[in-house]
């Protein structure tokens, strides 16, 4: 009987020893697949902010164009507009603006059609930590089975 004691204390040390080695693994290997995805992350964001460098630095050119141009543009086309047409001052600017302002509406959604398209590189990102916490529940449901076994 003391033989058996000492025997089934011994197994349960080793289910215990073996239960906090599988669980030391898994907070290894989640710790390890959160660095990879704060890695790929970081790509990820390192790519994004090189693609939309160029349709964010345009989209700001445009807007200071616009702003410092517009006021003289405007007051400019108005008064030709007004002079050769025998229309009112008032009304060359109503008109002026109105064109001036499709034009700087069709810059800006030429501008925001593309900005979008630098910022796909975060599917990849998005796809592994989906991956990943599936395996994590993977391992959380499977672990404590028995192994199933395999016949040659």
């Amino acid at each position: 009987m003391a033989d058996q004691t000492s025997l089934s204390e011994t197994r349960s040390n080793g289910a215990a020893e073996n239960m906090v080695g599988g669980i030391a693994g898994f907070a290894n290997d989640a710790s390890t697949l959160a660095e990879l995805q704060f890695k790929l992350l970081k790509l990820d964001l390192k790519n994004s902010v090189q693609k939309a460098t160029v349709p964010v630095v345009l989209t700001v050119l445009g807007i200071v164009i616009l702003l410092g141009a517009v006021p003289v543009l405007l007051a400019g086309v108005a008064l030709l507009l007004a002079s050769s047409l025998a229309i009112s001052f008032g009304l060359a600017l109503v008109l002026v603006a109105i064109v001036t302002m499709i034009v700087a509406g069709a810059l800006a959604a030429l501008a925001g059609l593309r900005l979008p398209l630098a910022f796909d590189s975060f599917r990849r990102s998005t796809e592994e930590l989906s991956r990943n916490i599936s395996w994590i529940r993977t391992v959380l449901v499977h672990s404590g089975r028995p192994a199933p076994k395999r016949t040659m």
